[in-house]
């Protein structure tokens, strides 16, 4: 079995904010020449995910408003230790940590309208994606 690491650098302008980075993970496959396998998305980072759904706009402002129903601004513990971040760890929790995604000749085996997107909680500065490429 090969293996091919690659690590995607991120920079948000907001604190809260959705990236779709599917083309960056084709490229990282393709570049890996590996044809069939399984490529894992892991953000390096605490407060952010990554996960697979629809590229659609509303359905990211569904995200937020959602995330922030389930995690409401309030006195956190986390943030009596000289933290503000407590909510974004939260939402790490519910969104989940990583995603794995079949590659099939040489491509990542989609489903319709599936898409890899990175979710940053606590952001507005530079943070790091692992993308490891595993197969044949």
């Amino acid at each position: 079995m090969k293996s091919h690491t690659e690590y995607l650098k991120i920079k948000t302008k907001d604190r809260i904010e959705f990236i779709n980075i599917t083309e960056q993970v084709e490229k990282v496959v393709e570049k890996s020449k590996i044809k069939e396998g399984i490529v894992l998305v892991n953000p390096m980072h605490i407060t952010a995910s990554v996960y697979i759904n629809d590229a659609e706009s509303g359905l990211i402002e569904d995200y937020k408003e959602w995330l922030h129903k389930l995690v409401p601004d309030k006195d956190y513990k986390h943030n009596l230790t000289g933290e503000d971040n407590a909510f974004s760890h939260l939402m790490r929790t519910i969104m989940g940590r990583e995603t794995v995604i079949a590659v099939t000749k040489g491509k990542l085996d989609f489903g319709t309208w599936e898409q890899i997107y990175y979710a940053e909680f606590d952001g507005q500065r530079q943070k790091r994606v692992l993308v490891k490429v595993l197969g044949e």
